[in-house]
Formats: structure tokens, sequence, C-alpha cells
């Protein structure tokens, strides 16, 4: 707690400094002064039970601010194209992603059959029809609005888990719905990117199924049987898998950032308000959709997470095998840390809201 206050005292020294440098003219000389805030709030908010959810968000901002004030090096280093790693990194994190999971996790399609329906459903069409419509009005540019469609047709990803799991909901079924939704992400996303997508741009479908195939369930049926077959046998894999997989998802976001510096410099706020929107519309409409179903507080919790929380890393390698990181893949990279800071915000507020004890609210109310 005392090194909290410690980092809580650097960051506060760090935005003052940035205030006093963006008011006498210095502000393209900011960058090291704003990662610093980053990271020292990172670890300060590490340092706190309630907001330790937060740390991982806060950093991705700081590795985000590297990247816009010094692209260079996440964009090329010597004769290498950064964007090479994107798919090879997102490899690994989806093999580490079959390492957490079993073969029991798709019995739950068995035991919670309705949770499991109603979560797809709502997962593979609120949140493509949220991105159509918010690119829509926002009239972004063909390759931007692409990226905001293909966000909104991604499964979720294991963080939605995490939060699940922080909101006192259904782990249970959140490890189902992802499991379920990544396998069905071969057919559905290129399905639902050429319905929504297509008078955006191109879009091939059968490129498209493979390159998911390739990027995320080829490794992930690696991770299951590496899971199945040498469970407990290597416990230095259980503990360096989540590791790598953030170190993964945060150097992807800052090869994105740099690839599309330019564009982000011009459309930046319009996306995070663009990210806001979705983000909040996912959460509110799933959780409102199972009520209306009659789901449990827990259910309903879990669905709404699964439901607004998407797989920005494997958004990102379909846009760099679209050719179009630069582009349609900002979206997913302005998106994805925002999706961690809401789903820990929320998390944490059901946390101390007992599922029970709101349920028999929602009952009286009836």
């Amino acid at each position: 707690m005392k090194n909290s206050r410690i980092f809580l005292v650097g960051s506060a020294l760090a935005i003052i400094i940035l205030i006093v440098m963006l008011v006498i003219g210095l502000g393209e000389s900011t960058g090291p002064v704003l990662v610093l805030f980053f990271l020292f709030l990172s670890l300060a908010a590490r340092g706190h039970n309630t907001f330790k959810g937060f740390s991982f968000a806060i950093l991705i901002f700081g590795a985000v601010s590297l990247s816009m004030f010094y692209p260079e090096p996440f964009v090329q280093i010597g004769s290498f194209q950064m964007k090479k790693l994107i798919v090879p990194l997102l490899q690994i994190i989806m093999f580490g992603m079959g390492t957490a999971m079993s073969f029991n996790d798709f019995v739950g399609v068995i035991k919670m059959p309705k949770g499991v329906l109603v979560g797809l459903v709502c997962q593979f069409t609120i949140m493509p029809i949220l991105g159509f419509s918010i690119a829509s009005l926002f009239g972004f540019s063909a390759e931007i609005a692409a990226g905001v469609v293909l966000i909104g047709s991604s499964p979720s990803g294991l963080a939605s888990n995490v939060m699940a799991y922080l909101a006192k909901a259904n782990v249970a079924l959140s490890v189902t719905l992802t499991a379920v939704a990544t396998l069905l992400a071969p057919l559905m996303t290129p399905t639902l990117m050429e319905f929504f997508a297509g008078e955006f741009v191109p879009i091939d479908f059968w490129g498209m199924m493979w390159s998911i195939i390739k990027m995320v369930i080829l490794p992930i049926i690696g991770g299951l049987l590496f899971n199945h077959f040498f469970h407990g046998k290597t416990p230095w894999l259980d503990k360096a898998m989540p590791i790598l997989s953030m170190a993964g998802i945060t150097l992807i976001i800052m090869v994105i950032t740099a690839a599309g510096r330019d564009s982000l410099l011009s459309i930046g706020l319009f996306l995070i308000v663009a990210a806001i929107l979705h983000n909040a519309a996912g959460y509110f409409l799933g959780y409102w959709g199972c009520r209306l179903f009659k789901m449990d507080e827990r259910d309903c919790r879990t669905i709404a997470l699964e439901v607004g929380m998407q797989n920005g890393g494997l958004a990102s390698g379909i846009a760099l095998e679209m050719g179009k990181v630069a582009t349609v893949g900002l979206a997913p990279a302005v998106f994805g840390p925002w999706m961690n800071i809401s789903g820990s915000s929320l998390a944490l507020y059901w946390r101390d809201k007992d599922p029970e004890k709101k349920e028999e609210v929602i009952e009286n109310l009836k």
C-alpha cells in the first residue's frame, strides 16, 4: 500500500508537469511524461485491491501513448516490418487461451442450453448491428467503418471470463459462451462481415474463414490438447502464459497504433466516442435482452459481459490478413483498451451488488 501511494504521487506530479508543458507550448515533447503518468498510475492501481483490475488497461494507454509519440520502432526495425509479428503473437495468445480451457467447458452447452443459445444469439446480432449503425452514424471512411463492424462481429475473449468472476456472475456459462463463440467465429464473423461490411470494403469470405481457423481455432485446439495431456505437469507454463498474453496484446495494439497514427490523429476522438457507445449499448442490451427471457441475475450479468466485450486481438489479426491493419485495424486497437476499462468498472460495480438480493428486488417489481 505504501508503494501504491508513492506511485500515485508520481502520477500526480507527472500530470502537473504535463499540464505545465502544454501551457508553455511544449506539447510535442510531452510523450515521456505522459507515458510515465500512465506507468505510475498503473503501478498505483496494481497495489490497491479495489482498482487492481484497471492496472493492465491503464498500462495499455501508456503503451499507446508511446507508439503515438515514437511510432518508427513499432512500424519497422531495419528491414523487418513489425506488423508481421501480429499473427504469430495472436496464435500464442490463442494457444494460451486453449491451455486455460478444457474439453469439459463445452459440456456446458448441454448443461445450460438456454443460456448458451440466448448468449450466442445476443452476441452475434446485437454487436454487429450496433457496429454497422454507429459506423454509419459517424460517417467514418469505408475502411474505418469496416473495422467498427469487424470488432462487433468478433466473438468474446478470455477477458470476459475474468470480468464474470469479478462480477459474481456465472463463470461456467461465461467460459462456455467464449469457447463456443470462438469455435463459431470462422463461420459467423465472415458471414456478418460480408452482410454488414460488404458495402464498405470487399470481403473475401473463404479467405477470412481460413485466417480465423489459422489464427484462432488451430492454436486453441493445440492448447486444449496440451492441457488435456500435460495438465499440472508444467506449472511454469501456467504462470508464463498470462504474462505472455498480456505482453502480446500490448505489442499488437502498439504496432497497429503506430501504423495508423495519422488516421488516429484525425479521427481518434470520434473512434473513442464510438467505442464507448458500442460497448455501453452492448452491456445494456445484453443484460436486458436476457431479462426478457426471464433469466436469473447471474446469467444476465454473464451474457451482458460476453456481448459487450469482443476479442480485439482476433479482429486485429483479421485486419492484418486483409492487408488493412492501418485502417480496418484501428477500431480494434481503440475499442480493446476501452472494453477492459469498462468491463472492469462494471464487474467491480456488480461485485458489491449481491445477485440474489438484486433478483429479489426485480421479482418484487413485477
